[in-house]
């Protein structure tokens, strides 16, 4: 039994350092993401919409959804096109046209007791001069924003809530659909499993050691 016990600490080093192996549940945050279209595809805006002053023909996206940071932050759902959402906004002299997406998302990404509208196009038609945040006031108002300037509500959704951070009881993402990278399952960590194999089989090879030496 001595082998045992001295193999005791080592086992319990060993659980701590597999356990301690396993990814923790990354940080989630609930707000509107800003998007540019170009080429067919989105990309996440570096700047904020009431500094970004897009051209005629634009097509700027918003997504609200539950996301850790840029690189995970889900893109706005379905295909973007500006001759078919501004097809019945004629451009005009002193003016420019600016093709919004507005997706709010799903309800697993919804504040609770909220219920996300359904995703729309806008075509708003603006001074040549405005900012993303001007075509979005002029075509999906109320906004609302915090003391910092974020984005926290388009259309008045959600009522309440900027930015927040996600509980951990809470889903950390909605529908993996249009994701930048895909999405976990929400199943157990390989690490545990594994982990509890490994110890197993340590305990049982010193067990089996004490055995073999109690016998000579």
């Amino acid at each position: 039994m001595t082998a045992v016990r001295r193999a005791a600490p080592v086992l319990v080093a060993a659980l701590a350092l597999l356990l301690g192996a396993a990814p923790a549940q990354a940080t989630g945050y609930r707000y509107w993401s800003f998007w540019e279209r170009g080429g067919g595809h989105w990309t996440y805006a570096t700047q904020g919409p009431s500094t970004v002053r897009p051209d005629d023909g634009a097509v700027e996206g918003f997504r609200f959804a539950v996301s850790a940071d840029s690189a995970d932050a889900t893109r706005p759902r379905g295909t973007a096109d500006f001759g078919t959402i501004c097809a019945g906004t004629a451009a005009t002299s002193g003016t420019k046209r600016v093709a919004l997406v507005l997706d709010f998302g799903t309800p697993a990404d919804a504040p609770s007791g909220e219920t996300p509208p359904a995703p729309r196009t806008a075509c708003a038609r603006v001074r040549p001069d405005a900012t993303t945040a001007d075509a979005l006031a002029a075509v999906a108002g109320p906004l609302r924003y915090d003391s910092n300037a974020l984005l926290c509500a388009i259309a008045g959704y959600p009522h309440k809530g900027c930015g927040e951070q996600v509980a951990a009881g809470e889903p950390a993402r909605g529908t993996a659909a249009g994701k930048g990278k895909g999405a976990s399952d929400g199943g157990p960590s390989l690490g545990l499993p594994i982990g509890a194999a490994a110890v197993a089989l340590l305990a049982g090879a010193a067990v089996w050691q004490a055995r073999r030496r109690n016998r000579a």
